[in-house]
């Protein structure tokens, strides 16, 4: 017998990455399972809350991040699952079938992680707190508990919601914040938006990242990651594991399965480790000093000689301070910083190998051909290709 042919409404801002992802998962479900069902969606790819009441379908998935879409679909007869994120208290769930992202686990692993670097002061920039944000008010909870328990003090702030209005009060705030703040310090942002503003203001004030402030954000979000001139580390929440999930309890609702009070929480998927976060306890401040302009200007094809130049120290001096904190030379460090950088763009976007090879600092394309079969015994493209079936594997 052929299944029903069910009529589906997916209530998202599909103009967040968050919920494109999510969206995503549903339909890697729909086509693992081979759902034949009718999915409505706005042109726009915005839900439309006032038709929401009066909509005659078989099933809903919803995000209940939002209050407003909560408080409509509480009460439905509509098979509905919730997505959203999780809760320290259980009684704060909504009674539908949820399926959260783990707030917890996602500052846990940006925590964990600043952590393992050995830094010993801990940040976090949050969101003002309010009903659309209770998400970010459970990371924020969340990052007190764990670095609290483990005997640090946390040093929190909300700054302001972006607009064009406060811009520059926000800005200010900001900047006396992280210049209050003891250093080197970690810095937990709750969002990769609020991550890049931590970056530009460090840019500002001449505040050495990831030397003196490190930061992560949460989400991954590929889109921006590149827009300020320090590459962004991040956490990456399971988004597409949560939409394939709620799609699947969903379809078991359909068939008739009772599930009104499950309950998954997803874990992230990992810590995406780039230079923003790239912190290594450092104690010669001519060395990170030499570090912090080796990261951000090896791809421009500095050499040992205006390293030297910039910190102001002789060659031979310089060169067995950097030696004895790093273990390696200055020369092999921009070798370093340059092919750590060529690895990074070659996995991911879909830049031409000469254009790559230009951005980080290369002679000739054949220069780096030759410099990745050294380190990798592979060719640029074999290592692209190689890096995303393992990532597609995973």
């Amino acid at each position: 017998m052929f299944e029903k042919r069910y009529r589906l409404n997916l209530v998202f801002n599909a103009n967040k990455v968050y919920d494109r992802q999510v969206i995503e998962g549903i339909g890697e479900y729909l086509q693992a399972a081979q759902c034949d069902w009718d999915v409505y969606f706005e042109d726009d790819f915005r839900s439309r809350l006032d038709g929401l009441k009066h909509w005659k379908g078989d099933g809903i998935i919803a995000d209940f991040d939002n209050p407003e879409v909560e408080d409509i679909l509480k009460g439905t007869q509509i098979p509905t699952v919730a997505v959203g994120g999780s809760y320290q208290r259980r009684e704060d769930y909504p009674q539908l079938p949820y399926v959260a992202t783990d707030n917890a686990a996602l500052v846990k692993s940006a925590y964990q992680h600043l952590k393992r670097k050995g830094l010993t002061e801990f940040g976090f920039y949050g969101v003002p707190a309010n009903k659309y944000h209770r998400w970010s008010s459970e990371r924020q909870n969340a990052f007190i508990d764990q670095v609290s328990s483990d005997g640090y003090r946390p040093h929190v702030y909300e700054g302001y919601l972006t607009s064009t209005q406060i811009w520059e009060t926000a800005q200010q705030g900001l900047e006396n914040w992280l210049s209050d703040l003891p250093k080197p310090v970690g810095i937990v942002a709750v969002t990769d938006s609020r991550a890049r503003h931590l970056l530009q203001i460090c840019d500002h004030l001449n505040i050495m990242v990831p030397e003196h402030v490190a930061i992560i954000g949460i989400d991954n979000e590929n889109m921006a990651r590149y827009l300020n001139r320090t590459a962004l580390s991040s956490v990456e929440q399971g988004c597409k594991q949560m939409g394939y999930e709620a799609a699947k309890i969903l379809h078991r609702m359909l068939l008739g399965y009772q599930l009104d009070k499950s309950l998954v929480l997803v874990d992230p998927t990992g810590v995406q480790e780039r230079q923003s976060s790239d912190y290594r306890a450092l104690k010669d401040p001519h060395v990170i000093q030499a570090m912090h302009f080796i990261r951000h200007n090896a791809c421009r094809g500095v050499k040992v000689a205006q390293v030297v130049d910039y910190i102001g120290l002789s060659r031979t001096n310089l060169e067995a301070r950097f030696m004895d904190e790093m273990g390696c030379s200055m020369h092999e460090q921009l070798h370093m910083t340059k092919f750590s950088r060529a690895c990074e763009l070659i996995i991911s976007t879909n830049l031409p190998f000469d254009e790559i090879a230009r951005t980080c600092g290369y002679p000739s394309v054949q220069y780096m051909y030759t410099v990745s079969r050294k380190n990798l015994g592979m060719t640029p493209g074999e290592y692209r290709v190689s890096s995303r079936l393992l990532k597609e594997d995973a």
